[in-house]
């Protein structure tokens, strides 16, 4: 099967299409950008090819009716035990890694009794990962590095106070092994965790298990099919650390600008909020820039701003949005320096304001930031497709909706639930034009 892949290296995630010979999008995937950008960029695409192989299992599931009305249950459940199977791979490497980081004189006398804590830490962390990835289970980041940091630090704690180990040298080792770990890329491993995923469905799920070989063929025949990498295109904010020639890479104002366009043809204004940058585009009825602003010097009204804010606040990003919904009185922000605002946003709880008051004036001051960038690049025009992570907060798509109203009456305004994604599926696009359109071939990347 032939793939096309488009990679967005983001600064705090990096994103991977993966689209077919008839552009269709079957598959995505998604992973913490870290300083090794190269990793970051293997680990986005085999998240994207692994999902294709999801896609692929659920054609031809369906097409060989062996599940009946049941399919996507198990398809649902097959993939909570493939992320089961890859955490316990990627938390065996951790202990080890761990443990092999304390030897020598890094602790001194210490050392064994870190070892010991440790080798009781991951005991405790193995035992509990099924609750991880049970049906309906809470976590709120799907990274390795978030789910295990924070399951370790909490078992840790409990660990050094029972048996007289101090809690930094178990925090100290943990950093030091996550940035190993996290760097690996563990591709070689996904066929024998689909396989045993496979076995833990039929245990959860025994009324499959009677169907055998009727839903193991179909899943078999899908991990006997190649899947091509005919063509990559790069883009992002990292694009120029990717691992790629000058020609699969385009910047991320053409990609953001295509990928809109895909996802919705009637797209003439894009606006991309992402945690390193804002860019508002314009496009033609194809796709292509017309013209566009950004602001790439300050992290002010990007995700960066909001996740400081999250800091300051002792919340999580994802409660920003949820607690400045709440909100029944306008507060007007008067700074948009990141810098500034966590000052701005004390002085306001000293003075009795509520915490999602303040949270509604942060939201609509970073949107009005936003619109005198659109401002700058042509204003907004029908249809305008908001795109970015920050276009996952409802605070932040409630603000624009109001502004957009208030500065240019009803307009079609589109929030594409992958909007995320939007800059790999441009990379996906053009890698499809470069071989199909333009007649490049792999060869020469």
């Amino acid at each position: 099967m032939r793939c096309f892949i488009g990679i967005d290296l983001g600064s705090t995630t990096t994103k991977a299409v993966v689209i077919d010979a008839q552009q269709n999008v079957v598959g995505r995937g998604i992973t913490n950008s870290r300083s090794n950008y190269d990793t970051a960029a293997q680990i986005a695409k085999q998240e994207a090819l692994v999902n294709t192989r999801f896609h692929l299992f659920r054609e031809a599931l369906a097409k060989s009716g062996a599940l009946n009305g049941s399919l996507e249950d198990f398809l649902a459940q097959l993939e909570r035990d493939f992320r089961l199977e890859q955490f316990l791979v990627q938390l065996s490497d951790l202990e080890t890694t761990s443990i092999r980081n304390t030897e020598g004189s890094r602790f001194g006398d210490a050392s064994k009794a870190v070892a010991s804590a440790l080798t009781e830490i991951f005991k405790r962390l193995t035992t509990e990962a099924p609750e991880l990835f049970a049906p309906g289970a809470k976590r709120k980041s799907d990274f390795f590095r978030d789910i295990a940091g924070s399951r370790y630090l909490a078992i840790g704690d409990e660990v050094a106070k029972q048996g007289g180990v101090r809690y930094d040298m178990l925090c100290n080792v943990f950093d030091r092994s996550i940035i190993e770990v996290e760097n690996r890329v563990y591709g070689d491993a996904i066929s024998a965790n689909l396989l045993a995923a496979l076995d833990r469905t039929f245990v959860a799920m025994p009324e499959t298990a009677s169907r055998g070989d009727a839903v193991r063929e179909p899943i078999k025949s899908v991990l006997d099919t190649a899947l091509e990498e005919t063509y990559t295109v790069g883009t992002g904010y990292g694009r120029a650390r990717l691992p790629f020639s000058k020609e699969h890479i385009r910047s991320e104002i053409l990609c953001h600008g295509l990928g809109a366009h895909m996802m919705h043809p009637g797209t003439a204004t894009v606006l991309d909020i992402g945690g390193q940058d804002t860019k508002a585009i314009q496009v033609d009825k194809h796709g292509i820039v017309e013209s566009f602003q950004m602001n790439d010097r300050c992290a002010a009204g990007c995700g960066r701003y909001l996740g400081y804010i999250a800091d300051e606040m002792n919340m999580g990003l994802h409660e920003l949005g949820p607690l400045a919904m709440k909100s029944t009185k306008k507060i007007r922000i008067n700074s948009t320096c990141t810098v500034f605002a966590g000052a701005e946003l004390r002085d306001r709880l000293s003075l009795g304001d509520k915490r999602e008051d303040i949270m509604a004036g942060l939201h609509r001051a970073i949107i009005l930031r936003a619109m005198s960038i659109l401002a700058r690049s042509g204003g907004i025009r029908n249809e305008f497709t908001f795109t970015g992570g920050v276009a996952k907060n409802e605070a932040a798509v409630k603000a624009l909706k109001d502004l957009v109203r208030e500065n240019y009456g009803e307009l079609t305004l589109n929030i594409n639930p992958e909007s995320i994604f939007t800059g790999a599926l441009g990379g996906a696009t053009f890698a499809y034009r470069a071989v199909v359109e333009e007649g490049k071939t792999v060869e020469a990347r």
